[in-house]
Order: C-alpha cells, then sequence, then structure tokens
C-alpha cells in the first residue's frame, strides 16, 4: 500500500508565522480507500501514521481535510484553536480557503480573525493551506499571531501616549527656564519660577522612571529567577516608604500582616507595586483618614493565595472609571495626580506586576466610601520548595 510518508520532506520550509511550515507535495500518493459515507468515486487519504506523528510534534496546529471537507486528522494545537468541530472545519472563511485552494491548485497564506466558539475570545491566525493531491484532499498550517499583533498594537499606542504625556513636564520646564531668565532682576520671581521648575524635573524624572520600569515589566519574566519572598518584608518596606507623605498628610497607617505568608517571585517588584496601592490610597484621602494595609492567606477556588490589600475611605472611584483605572496614564482625577506627582502608570506597574507573577489585582469602591485594591499572589510552601531545591542540587 503506498502512503503519504513522502510529504514528511517538505514540513520543514517556508514557515507559518515564526513557526510551522507546511509545504506539501503535490505527489502525495492516495491509497483509495473510498469514503464509505459517500457515494462517490472521488477518495480520501489513509494519514499515514509517521506524517501524524510529525504533525503531532509540530508546534503550530494542522489539519488534513478529506475531498468532502471532512476532517481527517488533527493535532492538539488545532483542537485547542477550536479549528475544527466534530468532523467538520468550524470556521466557514477558514473551509472557503481549503475549497479555493483544492479549485486552483495552489497554496494560499493568508490571515484571518476567527472566535472560539467557547470563550468568544478573538484569535488572529495566521494560516496556510494546500492541496494534498489530484483528489481533493488538503492539509492546513496555522498559528496563532494574536499576541504578536496585539503586542505590535501596545507597543504603538504606548509610544503614542508616552509622547503625549512627555510633552506636558517638557514644555513646562522649557517654559519656567524662560521664566527664570525673563526675571533675572527679581528675586523673588526667581526663587517662585526656581521652585516650579524643581517640581516639574521631579514630575519628569519620576514618568521617565516609572516608563522604564514599566518597559522592563512588560518584557521580563521574575519566575525565570524567582525567590521566595517574604510578604511582611513586602508590606513593611511598602509602608515605610510612604510613612512621612501619610504624617504630612495627617493620614493614619494601620498595617495587619498574617504570619508566615511567602510567595515566589522578585520582592523589588512586589515591593514596588504595593507601594504605588499605598501611595494612592494616601493621596486620595483626606486629612484624618486611615489607610488599612492587610495581607492574609484566603482560599481561592481550589486553591490558596495570599490576598494583600490597601483600602482607604477616601473619596472613592466612579464605576466607569473603575474599567479604566489599570490603563496606561489613566487619571481618575487628573488635577488632583498631577498636584502630587502622579503618572498615571502607578496602577498600571501594579497590573503587570501581578501578572507577572502568576496573580490578579481587583478594585472595590463606592463614591464617598472608599476603596479597597486586592493583590492576590500564589502562595509559596517555603518548606517544600526548600526541599525540592535541595532535591534538584
Amino acid at each position: 500500500m503506498r502512503t503519504v510518508g513522502m510529504v514528511l520532506s517538505a514540513i520543514i520550509g517556508a514557515g507559518v508565522g515564526a513557526g510551522l511550515t507546511v509545504l506539501i507535495s503535490r505527489v502525495v500518493e492516495s491509497s483509495r480507500h473510498p469514503v464509505d459515507t459517500l457515494a462517490t468515486d472521488i477518495e480520501a487519504i489513509e494519514v499515514d501514521s509517521t506524517l501524524s506523528r510529525a504533525l503531532d510534534l509540530a508546534t503550530e496546529a494542522a489539519v488534513i481535510v478529506g475531498p468532502h471537507d471532512e476532517v481527517l486528522h488533527t493535532t492538539v494545537g488545532a483542537r485547542s484553536m477550536e479549528l475544527v468541530r466534530g468532523s467538520r472545519i468550524a470556521d466557514k472563511a477558514l473551509l472557503n480557503l481549503v475549497r479555493t485552494a483544492r479549485r486552483e491548485g495552489r497554496d494560499i497564506v493568508d490571515t484571518m480573525a476567527m472566535k472560539r466558539a467557547s470563550t468568544g475570545a478573538d484569535l488572529i491566525l495566521t494560516v496556510r493551506v494546500g492541496p494534498l493531491d489530484d483528489h481533493g484532499n488538503a492539509i492546513i498550517a496555522a498559528s496563532n499571531s494574536s499576541r504578536h499583533v496585539r503586542l505590535a498594537e501596545t507597543r504603538r499606542d504606548f509610544v503614542a501616549n508616552v509622547s503625549h504625556e512627555l510633552k506636558t513636564p517638557i514644555g513646562a520646564v522649557s517654559i519656567l527656564a524662560e521664566a527664570i531668565a525673563g526675571a533675572a532682576d527679581d528675586p523673588e520671581a526667581v526663587r517662585h519660577f526656581s521652585q516650579r521648575l524643581t517640581v516639574e524635573s521631579s514630575r519628569l524624572s519620576a514618568l521617565v522612571t516609572q516608563i522604564i520600569d514599566l518597559s522592563r515589566l512588560q518584557a521580563d519574566e521574575p519566575l525565570l529567577r524567582a525567590e521566595p519572598v517574604a510578604v511582611a518584608d513586602v508590606i513593611d518596606e511598602a509602608v515605610s516608604r510612604h510613612r512621612e507623605q501619610a504624617a504630612n498628610r495627617e493620614v493614619t497607617l494601620v498595617v495587619r500582616c498574617e504570619e508566615d505568608l511567602w510567595v515566589l517571585g522578585d520582592q523589588s517588584q512586589l515591593t514596588e507595586a504595593v507601594a504605588n496601592l499605598v501611595h494612592n490610597a494616601i493621596v486620595y484621602s483626606e486629612p484624618k483618614a486611615r489607610v488599612a494595609v492587610s495581607a492574609r492567606r484566603v482560599r481561592d477556588v481550589n486553591t490558596d493565595v495570599i490576598a494583600i490589600a490597601v483600602a482607604d475611605n477616601g473619596i472613592g472611584i466612579s464605576e466607569a472609571d473603575q474599567e479604566r483605572i489599570f490603563e496606561r496614564f489613566y487619571r481618575v482625577d487628573y488635577s488632583r495626580s498631577r498636584e502630587n506627582g502622579g503618572t498615571g502608570l502607578g496602577l498600571s506597574l501594579v497590573k503587570h506586576t501581578s501578572q507577572a507573577h502568576g496573580g490578579s489585582v481587583d478594585v472595590w469602591s463606592k463614591l464617598g466610601q472608599g476603596s479597597t485594591f486586592t493583590l492576590r499572589l500564589p502562595t509559596l510552601d517555603v518548606d517544600h520548595h526548600n526541599e525540592s531545591e535541595q532535591e534538584e542540587s
């Protein structure tokens, strides 16, 4: 019996997206096993076990389609992307590509959007479709380009936002420098403009620092060099950074942390995230208010997590603003944020830090009642972790 083993030499080639290349030769031999359920002399190939194995080991998704659009073989990647439903191609546009490639006898490369039936999530796929033989059998190779496309869009938006945000403090510094030069004979005016120049310079420095931090965080994988981190140390350091600020605003800081709480990650990044939450809570609280910082172990679905909460009884956040507060450069109260040196990047840094550590962050808030931000991180069993490291060494 002749098989389709000859196609294996063409599976490594030009590439779909960043991965699998499927450039199948048209000299594939058919085993001429008729499709029993169809009254026709058009025949489907018998998918050779070697070819199936090669496709299954490939990193991208692959589907072999018979002459009547029936699915003859799928890889795990194809099923996870939900390219097929039962024995049929799930997406109509993808099926039309198969039919066009079959009818015209040529390979087709295309980028297409598809929605997962199970979750409704949008996928952006780079697909290559081509005929396997002269009997209507075809192959689909697909790679998920969603992450790359969204990353490119994020970078474009980020550059645009940064350019816009930098213009304000840079412009202020330039104007103040001119004002100082023009007021050389007025010491009081020079003193006033110099103070303003110092404030704007500090604001610019903080903005540039947080932009760099966010860029590093988005490109970083802290869990690759993760170490056990004591949550109590994170909270102590984060609160200590802002005790003077709280005292100046007459805000009381209250700290409650359960004992023996550990997470796996980067201590400096986690400390910066909690410090940002503490800073915001102080800034958006009125004098004589209270800010509570707590950490405890809680049950989340089927696992334990560490919940670090920062609560205030300040002005609160509207429901509309709650949907956007973790966006870069978004400010609930621009004038108050500017007055206190806010950059609009603090909560975005918190979100990316939580995600990089396998956790999440959310907010509860009511206008006039205050807000509670909760950072949830996977808990670490330190004894078990140390035993595992000793075994590996």
